[in-house]
């Protein structure tokens, strides 16, 4: 069964509301967090930080610049443009271990290369993931990429085997 859960969010902070839960049976044991440097990615993982008590990955996803799914399938291809891309995605993965050291947590890091949807829904197959949680939509890209982007959060909610919740 596949369920989507919207958490309720202040505006105004974009702190979520939700508090920190300890681990039930029926909680997730291996909760996995997409990011793409949008704030709702970022709020995503603040949600799965604060919400579960549990093993929490966070996985960025470096497009092939021939992609659709990447700034290069959008806009002109350049030297070193791919090199860039994986340099941000690391930056992306370490800022997220530091927030979750600030908030007294670990999390496991990983960059990855491909279709970002793809890639999301087989990392949840190979590593044991029982939950994911992600943002709605991409970050501060053209509207083109925005639109390309948003299918990422609708191919892995209609396709993922597990509990997706969307940040929205």
């Amino acid at each position: 069964m596949l369920v989507v859960n919207k958490p309720v969010s202040d505006i105004h902070s974009r702190r979520l509301l939700a508090p920190r839960r300890p681990s039930t049976p029926m909680s997730p044991t291996h909760v996995l967090v997409p990011l793409d440097g949008s704030p709702l990615a970022d709020d995503a993982l603040t949600h799965a930080l604060d919400t579960f008590d549990c093993r929490v990955t966070v996985v960025n996803v470096v497009a092939p610049l021939d992609s659709a799914m990447s700034e290069g399938g959008v806009l002109q291809p350049g030297e070193g443009r791919q090199d860039a891309a994986t340099a941000r995605a690391d930056r992306l993965v370490e800022r997220a271990r530091e927030r979750a050291a600030t908030a007294d947590r670990t999390v496991e890091t990983a960059v990855e290369t491909g279709d970002p949807a793809e890639t999301i829904l087989d990392f949840v197959d190979d590593h044991d993931v029982d939950h994911v949680v992600m943002g709605g939509h991409g970050g501060d890209r053209s509207v083109v990429a925005r639109r390309l982007l948003g299918t990422v959060a609708t191919s892995v909610v209609g396709e993922a085997p597990v509990t997706v919740t969307v940040v929205r």
